[in-house]
């Protein structure tokens, strides 16, 4: 099956309510950015360790850079030049693992 390359405008990214992201427009490729504060860097690690997993599960891959005492995480689906709903989705998963880690 075919991942889908529909891309999403920033309207359409809002009526999803992802607490936390923000939709970015770059030259690039547009993409949805969220900073999950961590506290400490032991927890961000767990953190990316959690994304990293779920990323592999579903073919897709986040930039993430981890700092002290903040984890930044940009999704964009480069086979579509911008925001798909596999970026959403993700997204999802990555605020339910953000709102475990921070428990």
């Amino acid at each position: 099956m075919e991942p889908d390359t529909t891309t999403l405008t920033a309207e359409q990214v809002a009526q999803e309510q992802l607490e936390g992201w923000t939709y970015e427009t770059s030259g690039e490729a547009d993409s949805i950015v969220a900073r999950v504060e961590t506290g400490d860097f032991v927890t961000g690690l767990a953190l990316v360790n959690a994304i990293g997993a779920k990323a592999e599960e579903a073919n897709h891959h986040p930039d993430i850079d981890l700092r002290y005492p903040y984890v930044e995480i940009r999704l964009t689906s480069h086979d579509a030049g911008g925001v798909t709903s596999r970026d959403v989705a993700m997204a999802k998963v990555i605020n339910a693992l953000s709102a475990e880690s921070t428990l």
